[in-house]
């Protein structure tokens, strides 16, 4: 009988942080299949964001707080089957959406298990785990969810102004990310991973954060430009502007004092970024089928 712990470690109400990608690609599909739109976010934030963050501590074995968690329960064997578990619906459901977004779901399960797996463990190596979740957890993910909910051809993308957003995404993703390391360097070392933020250290992890989302602005304002809708710019940045001040705050802080850098201060500057990520691209996506 699969226990309690294994639940826990799902954490399905973690997927709350990575909705952003979703709703920002639903926010600029022009052609919408509403059921293929509602499955796939169930398929995504129900079963397949859960069973990786539980295969993640599964292999990892987590004695300190991880993302949404203060005080992770041990991961035992019971949890891994209830990835498998989840991974197999959330692949049986993909089939309902299409095979394309079938396979953009397995290729995405497959880089996260091997981000985690101790025979690849993708998240020892600073530069290329950064780069497998960014591009995974960002393009990719977008990718597959427009592609899912439009209808369109991954081969009609190549060509379109889509791809800003697509870019853009990964750029996001990579502004956050770090953040989300910050408060693990001693458990990270202990485990013997390198992550991007112990590569950076404190202060270097907020710098390049800072330049990272500026990448993303500039590759927004250059798209919303194209499709003649800088309102739409406009507005993420009136709701970046709280994300804005937390983040700078917390900075301040951590310049004086590393301790600073703590699970609770990470937590609240990741709940602040995605309330207000979620809200402004659900904004966009009702003011879109409203016109």
């Amino acid at each position: 009988m699969l226990s309690k712990n294994a639940f826990t470690l799902l954490r399905i109400p973690f997927s709350f942080y990575l909705m952003p990608v979703y709703f920002f690609a639903l926010s600029q599909c022009n052609t919408i299949n509403y059921a293929h739109a509602v499955l796939i976010f169930f398929i995504l934030h129900l079963f397949i964001y859960p069973a990786s963050n539980g295969y993640n501590s599964y292999q990892d074995q987590d004695e300190t707080s991880i993302g949404g968690l203060k005080n992770p329960p041990k991961a035992t064997k019971d949890l891994f089957y209830l990835t498998l578990l989840f991974d197999a619906i959330g692949l049986a459901l993909s089939l309902f959406v299409g095979i394309t977004f079938f396979i953009g779901t397995l290729i995405y399960m497959a880089v996260s298990r091997a981000y985690s797996y101790k025979g690849i463990r993708l998240k020892k190596y600073p530069i290329l785990g950064f780069l497998s979740v960014i591009i995974f957890q960002g393009a990719v993910s977008f990718l597959n969810i427009y592609c899912g909910i439009s209808g369109a051809a991954p081969s009609q993308i190549i060509y379109s102004t889509i791809l800003y957003p697509i870019i853009a995404s990964s750029f996001l993703i990579g502004g956050v990310y770090p953040l989300t390391q910050i408060y693990q360097h001693v458990q990270d070392a202990k485990s013997g991973d390198k992550t991007i933020s112990m590569l950076l250290g404190y202060r270097g992890t907020f710098i390049f954060s800072i330049v990272c989302f500026a990448g993303a602005n500039i590759i927004l304002l250059r798209y919303f430009t194209l499709i003649n809708s800088q309102n739409s710019f406009y507005i993420i940045q009136l709701f970046l502007l709280p994300v804005f001040y937390v983040f700078v705050r917390w900075f301040l802080k951590v310049i004086k004092s590393t301790t600073e850098a703590s699970f609770e201060n990470t937590m609240r500057m990741n709940t602040i970024a995605s309330l207000m990520m979620n809200a402004c691209f659900l904004f966009l996506f009702f003011i879109k089928i409203k016109y």
